[in-house]
């Protein structure tokens, strides 16, 4: 049996075909006086999709701000342009319409516009939030799962400082989500966003210290879902049935459900990409590919039930003589996904060739970010970090 846990996932989901029509009738449904549009650096515009949403919030008769320009690794300096644009025009909601770049970039600014003092102090934990404005989401990447999640990551532009902060404060209101929306994304962006989808809930599956049956069925039906679909919109990207398992999935990966009854989230994989991301502005979902493996390889013989688990029945390899060969044969099928959708499995792979000097100052800026120490499968030190990032060059 696992352990205590607190499932809250307040977000109403209003999933399907044509789906944003409806964003008027519930934004007004939310009793707001004005609302921030924010979107990102242009698709939504090109698309058309803002001048639907425009349209509907104007028929519902909700008057509206717009701010674009969020880029991939969101950056503060758009978020302060944010938060003062709220409080000049006396904005009391966020419609965020894009993907999860767009949603946490909305996040930071609500906690700006409620909270004192700067907001970066909440990502660089010197303070806890107290509040955050109001959020609606019109989902257009399957990725982050920032729609359901109660995290938010920004990056600061000075320094390329990369920060992930969590709190109740800003789940979303209601999240759009309209498979047909993603049809659009390059097939890079698609593929990124599934890996980002299965570290959501492999995060929380390799891990020590209690798990529970049916959460880990949740789990690992969840990953082989992912598996099948991005291979199958690898070859048909116009899919819509492929496109919804993913964006369904992408939801559930992060709003908490599989990591209900485990001890604690590993997450390291995560907190080593953030480095990678912030020093050379990836695309998250591969940068998480290139140093799974290293991280895996490095970790799975303090796990090894979970990664022999894992290979069976989310990978289906077949069985070794004994578990560390069934735990590595496991690892190796999921490079090999990763490779066939795509990805890459190592940092020159991923087109970045960091010098030691580099690796090195993102171990301890990982590290420092970590509070010293990270992971659940095994806790990682800065030395193991910086090990991993080495390992995580070829």
């Amino acid at each position: 049996m696992g352990n205590n846990f607190n499932y809250y996932a307040p977000t109403q989901v209003v999933f399907g075909r044509g789906t944003e029509e409806q964003v008027g009738a519930l934004v007004r449904a939310q009793n707001c006086k004005k609302v921030l549009l924010h979107y990102g650096s242009g698709s939504a515009r090109r698309s058309g999709l803002l001048e639907r949403i425009e349209k509907s919030l104007a028929d519902a008769g909700v008057s509206y701000v717009e701010l674009g320009g969020v880029v991939p690794n969101p950056r503060l300096s758009l978020v302060y342009e944010g938060i003062e644009l709220c409080k000049r025009e006396g904005v009391d909601f966020i419609l965020a319409v894009g993907g999860g770049s767009v949603i946490d970039s909305a996040k930071a600014i609500g906690y700006g516009v409620t909270n004192e003092g700067d907001v970066w102090e909440l990502y660089d934990r010197k303070r806890k939030a107290q509040a955050c404005l109001p959020i609606g989401v019109v989902l257009t990447i399957a990725a982050a799962g920032s729609e359901m999640s109660d995290s938010s990551v920004i990056t600061k532009d000075e320094g390329g400082i990369k920060r992930g902060y969590s709190s109740d404060y800003c789940r979303v209101k209601f999240a759009v989500m309209n498979p047909e929306l993603t049809m659009s994304l390059p097939d890079y962006q698609t593929a990124s966003g599934c890996t980002d989808i299965l570290m959501h809930t492999m995060e929380r599956y390799f891990t020590n210290g209690g798990n529970m049956e049916l959460t880990d069925a949740i789990a690992e039906g969840l990953m082989r879902t992912v598996i099948r679909n991005a291979e199958i919109l690898r070859d048909d990207p116009k899919n819509y049935d492929a496109r919804a398992e993913v964006m369904w999935a992408g939801s559930l990966s992060h709003n908490g459900l599989t990591g209900c009854g485990i001890a604690a989230g590993d997450f390291a994989s995560h907190a080593l990409e953030h480095e990678i991301g912030g020093m050379f502005d990836v695309a998250h979902g591969a940068g998480l590919a290139a140093v799974w493996g290293s991280w895996a390889r490095y970790v799975y013989k303090d796990c090894l039930p979970r990664f022999e688990k894992f290979a069976l029945s989310v990978m289906g390899v077949e069985a070794g003589e004994n578990a560390e060969e069934t735990a590595l044969r496991g690892i190796e099928a999921m490079e090999a996904f990763y490779r066939r959708i795509g990805m890459p499995t190592s940092l020159r792979e991923l087109g970045i060739d960091p010098t030691d000097e580099q690796l090195v100052e993102m171990a301890r800026k990982c590290s420092v970010a970590c509070g010293g120490r990270k992971g659940s499968a095994k806790a990682l030190e800065e030395a193991d970090m910086l090990a991993i990032y080495r390992n995580s060059l070829d």
